[in-house]
């Protein structure tokens, strides 16, 4: 079963919610997503930490629901 990409950011969000999620269907199947994820939450983490925090937002449904995510994460830009 596909997973739907409003659903992926809502599982985001409800972990990360101050995060600006932006999903984008690569193979248009819906199994096939890319996600960048800007969130506070992240600052001072590894980036590696930063993408265990989003696979943990996702309750277990990589690799199940949802085939592949080719995940960027990222901290704000700070603005003067």
């Amino acid at each position: 079963m596909a997973m739907d990409a409003a659903e992926i950011e809502r599982l985001i969000k409800e972990a990360l919610p101050d995060a600006k999620v932006e999903i984008r269907d690569l193979a248009g199947d819906g199994d096939h997503y890319a996600a960048t994820v800007i969130s506070e939450a992240f600052r001072g983490k590894t980036r590696v930490q930063q993408h265990q925090m989003v696979y943990a937002a996702l309750k277990g449904k990589m690799g199940g629901e949802l085939h592949a995510l080719a995940l960027q994460t990222g901290v704000p830009e700070d603005t003067p």
